[in-house]
């Protein structure tokens, strides 16, 4: 369900969740949407730390929190951003990765990873800036990282 609000689009969890996965991962295969949804809903279920107090079980609110995820952002850097989750239009397999992270499932290599990173390079960074993640593995184009004790303490 899409409502309209103000002159901005709102989603149910099922279609938000399903046009990150499309707009972050529409490219890297299966495994790859499934890692960045793994990620998304990680946030969604922290025991701890910045994702607990600002989202604090809501979908809506982690996604939409500021400077997390460049796919909810409309502007970036000043400049327009158009790849966003209000010009996607979601396939079947992006809905039904949703639907397999909304029940509660996970992707294994990815784990407990709370962020991911595209560095447009062969290489990633060994620790998420903060020294709040290390890094745990690469999925496609994405650098996923686990948290470290100091992630508990944003």
């Amino acid at each position: 369900m899409i409502l309209k609000v103000g002159d901005r689009m709102s989603f149910n969890d099922r279609e938000l969740l399903a046009r990150m996965v499309q707009c972050e991962a529409g490219g890297e295969g299966e495994d790859g949407m499934k890692a960045v949804a793994t990620v998304i809903m990680n946030r969604v279920r922290a025991s701890g730390g910045e994702y607990l107090r600002t989202g604090n079980g809501s979908l809506q609110r982690i996604v939409m929190q500021p400077g997390q995820f460049d796919c909810a952002m409309t502007v970036k850097n000043g400049q327009s951003n158009s790849q966003n989750i209000y010009n996607m239009s979601p396939e079947p397999i992006n809905y039904d990765i949703a639907d397999w992270a909304l029940a509660g499932n996970i992707f294994n290599p990815v784990g407990d990873c709370l962020w991911f990173y595209n560095p447009f390079s062969g290489n990633c960074r060994s620790a998420f800036p903060g020294n709040s993640g290390t890094f745990h593995i690469r999925i496609n184009n994405h650098c996923f990282y686990r948290p470290t004790p100091a992630y508990y303490d944003t």
